[in-house]
């Protein structure tokens, strides 16, 4: 029995890039002497077992064979004559089919130190297309490495075409969609993912609603940048310098996407573009079963942006309307991520980047102050039923209109 270090711990380590798991492959064995040795078995589909004191993966050599349209459509061999150069010739990448031994020593029958020298994302074999998942962690993998100058091979990004083109992406579960959109949205570079995904077809396939923002032209005095799809893409990217909130992220990615439903003959007007946003949000969401927390800031976001863009022009009345409709009551903080969201939204426009953005904390003041009416005394004074509601909201008007007055006559610049 022979153990090795495989995949992404020893790409990692060779690139000076944080180790987060070690994954092992274990040659020569099987499951009975596995067992017997004090491993645990959790793999479903393979033998995969749990180290019983490091808690590690450890799993048997094993080499699979297409019998199935999608990503589960293998057979697996993982007899102890399985060798090691075989279990690597499996897996997605070069860069990705390295094993270290207990002395150190890299195994690498297909040249993924090169690769990593010359900074490619290159397939080991022609069995890439077998797996439709390889496309996103392709892409996932594009993203994660983008700052480091790591780009996908042209004859590999060709077989990411070819299996969209064969339909396979459809076979994939909207779990594993999402798994892998979820952890490219958490990588440096997210917006590299969904511009790989574009570039190979695979975005229409999944990401339908903002696939289609390329091409819809906005107002250049709001949008030097002209295209949504860009523009898109600009917000993604000022949202992870804002935040390593996952919510934050997808807000961002889907803010605009109620302008692909917006009528061709008005642009690059689009009108109604909050309300026909929360339509296409709610099937995106409904088709990748993302998270409720996403979900509802996308739509608070999608549907208030343009009210927090004109936070200084709007009355008293109007920003407690929208205080109540944001639930900030209850949700401080959701509101508080929607606001760091509208201003990536704000900044992610072609000069825009590095403008000061006074919304944000204008109106967190707005609510702060509203707050303050304590509710308690209202209800002591011997309000009931509706007239307690009717009670906060006008004291928290009074507030408010209070605090606009001092603002406005404070030396900041009302934007």
């Amino acid at each position: 029995m022979r153990i090795y270090l495989v995949g992404g711990a020893v790409r990692d380590k060779l690139l000076g890039y944080p180790i987060k798991d070690q994954d092992w492959v274990v040659v020569g064995s099987t499951t009975q002497q596995m067992l017997s040795q004090g491993y645990q078995a959790v793999g479903a589909d393979f033998p995969v077992f749990l180290h019983p004191k490091t808690r590690e993966e450890y799993a048997l050599a094993r080499i699979e064979r297409k019998v199935a349209k999608g990503y589960t459509g293998f057979s697996c061999d993982a007899s102890s004559e399985v060798s090691l150069e075989e279990d690597l010739c499996r897996r997605d990448l070069t860069i990705n089919a390295m094993a270290m031994d207990d002395q150190g020593n890299i195994i690498d029958p297909y040249n993924g130190q090169q690769d990593l020298k010359d900074k490619l994302l290159r397939h080991v074999s022609s069995a890439f297309v077998e797996d439709p998942l390889r496309v996103l962690r392709v892409a996932r993998f594009a993203a994660r490495y983008y700052s480091l100058g790591f780009r996908i091979a042209p004859e590999t990004l060709a077989l990411m075409q070819k299996i969209v083109a064969n339909d396979e992406l459809t076979a994939l579960s909207a779990e594993r969609v999402w798994q892998e959109t979820a952890r490219s949205l958490m990588e440096t570079h997210p917006e590299v993912y969904f511009e790989n995904l574009r570039a190979c077809g695979a975005l229409v396939v999944w990401f339908p609603e903002l696939d289609i923002l390329w091409g819809i032209t906005n107002s250049n005095k709001y949008h030097p940048e002209m295209d949504t799809g860009v523009h898109t893409m600009m917000v993604l990217r000022q949202a992870v310098n804002l935040s390593d909130k996952l919510s934050v992220r997808f807000a961002a990615l889907v803010h605009y996407l109620g302008k692909g439903l917006s009528p061709p003959v008005n642009w690059p007007s689009h009108q109604d573009r909050e309300k026909l946003g929360l339509e296409a949000i709610n099937t995106f969401c409904d088709r990748l079963k993302t998270p409720n927390d996403c979900r509802e800031l996308g739509l608070m976001v999608s549907e208030h942006h343009t009210h927090v863009q004109h936070a200084f022009e709007l009355k008293a009345s109007s920003l407690l309307d929208m205080l109540n409709h944001c639930d900030v009551w209850r949700k401080p903080q959701r509101f508080a991520d929607g606001l760091l969201t509208c201003e990536a939204v704000f900044k992610g426009r072609t000069t825009f980047e590095d403008h000061e953005y006074k919304n944000v904390e204008y109106l967190w003041q707005v609510y702060e102050a509203a707050s303050k009416v304590d509710i308690k005394a209202i209800i002591a004074k011997g309000y009931q039923g509706k007239a307690i509601k009717e009670q906060i909201e006008q004291e928290r008007i009074s507030v408010i209109q209070a605090f606009r007055k001092a603002f406005e006559k404070s030396s900041q610049k009302i934007i």
